[in-house]
């Protein structure tokens, strides 16, 4: 298998600039920032343990599978805490919260 040309790694990188990966935590995260990856990780657990696709997981949850995504990736500045709890509901209808 050869190399592949520079015009074949040039739209490789074009599709590259576009994508976009999951986030991590930041350094030093506040309270909310943790726990709003932790609701984060619950979600991919859930796909990961129940091996469903994105419109699957959207279908529970009662949203997009674009949304899934986002969610998923840790992409969720556009969602609010509360928000993302009645997500997590769909999914874990016994979902309780501790606060302490």
């Amino acid at each position: 298998m050869a190399f592949p040309k520079e015009s074949e790694l040039n739209k490789i990188r074009k599709k590259l600039e576009k994508a976009e990966g999951t986030l991590m935590m930041p350094e030093n995260p506040t309270t909310l920032e943790k726990f709003r990856w932790d609701l984060c990780q619950k979600f991919v657990k859930y796909k990961h343990d129940h091996d469903l696709t994105l419109e699957q997981m959207g279908k529970i949850m009662g949203i997009d599978k674009g949304k899934v995504s986002k969610i998923l990736r840790h992409r969720i500045e556009d969602f609010s805490t509360d928000r993302l709890i009645v997500y997590l509901e769909a999914l874990y209808p016994e979902t309780k919260l501790k606060v302490g």
